[in-house]
């Protein structure tokens, strides 16, 4: 066979695979009209912007990989979960909602982002400095009535029932907990605070679900002690095995809480992102991961750089993806990348009942 013949079979499969590819991404797009998004500053992309807070991150060294290398309000280095998983689903990022509300023309049917930096499953959670899931649901109820009256009732609901409803929140709450005094959490032991959250957020997913959410992307709570700030605490640097204790609980309780809602709503599917057991597996091994720093932060002051957060007096590491952390509680950009396929393409006990690819397909 001739080299020339070598060549032109190579970029015959070359073409064929990109177009593979491709039409990969439209069958998936086709099925998923939108993103919404809920949650906290794991998937906030710009909402705190827009608040009187000091959980803000529109400033340098955040951004500094984002495509145009300038801060956006995301808490990373570049691109989070929500860029991600929209990226995966041949979709736009969805837009931060306090920046389309201040639009008299906002399309809300290409999808919107609710999250807001700080927010918990409880109000009292950075209560003041953040929108609370509350509120990011009152927000949606808004978008919900405006898509009603621009699609018509019926295409409405069509509409938001094959898009992707995705939700991280939790990890602020645990956080809390953990920081809080020993005589705090005496009044309030750590199961019967998870159970309290828990309970919660079986109200609160089922008001998404009476406002046309028929499939759920569940993003559970992540090892929470073994970010920096939590290390920072211990003497030994080790992880905070308290938080990671209570992130499992409440994983496993809002599992519970969606195969409920899916056998007492059949047209209810999810998918929930086991974080703490994915994220587990870059700490323990990192090196297998492509990952050198497990424990100290990419960018900040201090001891582990967990002492002040990213800010652009602080320092920063020159190679960001091979740190797990970016700054005392957040992924890098490669981490989210990482976990997001993950997510989108993985199995049990990962993701599950099925995968975010299954569930778009739908």
């Amino acid at each position: 066979m001739g080299a020339n013949t070598v060549a032109s079979c190579s970029l015959a499969i070359v073409a064929f695979m990109a177009a593979s590819f491709l039409a990969t991404v439209a069958v998936v797009a086709a099925s998923v009209p939108a993103v919404y998004v809920f949650g906290d500053s794991l998937a906030d992309v710009g909402n705190n912007n827009h608040l009187l807070t000091l959980l803000k991150a529109d400033f340098s060294h955040n951004g500094m990989d984002y495509p145009g290398g300038k801060a956006t309000g995301r808490f990373s280095n570049g691109k989070n979960s929500a860029d991600f998983l929209a990226e995966k689903l041949g979709l736009a990022s969805s837009p931060p909602y306090l920046a389309l509300s201040s639009s008299s023309s906002a399309n809300y049917a290409n999808g919107v982002n609710f999250a807001s930096g700080g927010s918990g499953v409880s109000n009292a959670t950075n209560k003041d400095q953040c929108i609370t899931f509350d509120k990011q649901i009152q927000y949606y109820s808004v978008v919900y009535a405006s898509l009603a009256r621009s699609l018509g009732q019926d295409q409405a609901a069509s509409h938001l029932a094959r898009s992707i409803f995705a939700i991280t929140i939790g990890s602020n709450d645990i956080i809390h907990y953990a920081k809080s005094s020993a005589a705090a959490k005496l009044r309030n032991p750590s199961q019967q605070f998870v159970d309290s959250l828990i309970q919660s957020l079986k109200g609160q997913l089922q008001s998404l679900y009476n406002l046309g959410a028929r499939k759920v992307v569940f993003l559970g709570v992540g090892p929470v002690g073994c970010t920096p700030s939590l290390r920072e605490l211990s003497s030994t640097k080790d992880c905070g095995a308290e938080a990671n204790a209570m992130a499992v609980q409440y994983n496993k309780a809002a599992e519970a809480v969606l195969s409920g809602m899916s056998a007492q709503h059949p047209d209810l599917h999810y998918a929930l992102f086991d974080s703490s057991a994915a994220l587990l597996r870059y700490i323990d091994q990192p090196a297998a991961y492509g990952f050198a720093e497990v424990k100290a932060a990419c960018c900040g002051l201090g001891d582990l750089h967990a002492k002040i957060a990213c800010t652009p007096i602080s320092h920063y590491c020159s190679n960001r993806s091979d740190h797990v952390f970016w700054d005392f509680y957040h992924p890098t950009e490669a981490t989210a990348q990482k976990l997001s396929s993950t997510a989108f393409d993985g199995s049990p006990p990962f993701i599950f009942p099925i995968n975010i690819r299954q569930l778009s397909e739908i």
